[in-house]
């Protein structure tokens, strides 16, 4: 049986705030430690029947960029529910959200400028 793993690294502040993350995984098609700026992470807890999360950004994560992260991320959900469940319904509110919400991040972009 093949095994694949993802590593997380995180390199704190002295206040254990995230300074930088890093990522790897056996199946990345770019070799070697990734930085990146946010992770989030859910794990299903079948014993106790609910979601483990770990949600980490670093300091120098911006506002707007941690917005979009997590309306993307929305959307995939989106995705990744209708190909899991066949729920169409809820698959489809979970997008138009993410629409409107990107709707709204665009506008609040337009209006810092």
């Amino acid at each position: 049986m093949k095994k694949s793993e993802i590593n997380f690294t995180v390199d704190l502040d002295n206040q254990n705030v995230p300074d930088k993350i890093h990522w790897s995984a056996t199946d990345n098609p770019n070799e070697g430690i990734e930085d990146t700026r946010a992770i989030a992470v859910a794990v299903w807890d079948h014993y106790h029947r609910g979601t483990l999360k770990i949600d980490l950004w670093t300091k120098d994560m911006e506002v707007f960029d941690m917005k979009r992260f997590y309306i993307e991320t929305m959307s995939g959900i989106a995705d990744t529910l209708l190909t899991a469940t066949n729920d169409k319904k809820m698959a489809d509110n979970i997008e138009a959200l993410c629409q409107q919400l990107s709707k709204d991040l665009e506008a609040e972009i337009k209006a810092a400028e």
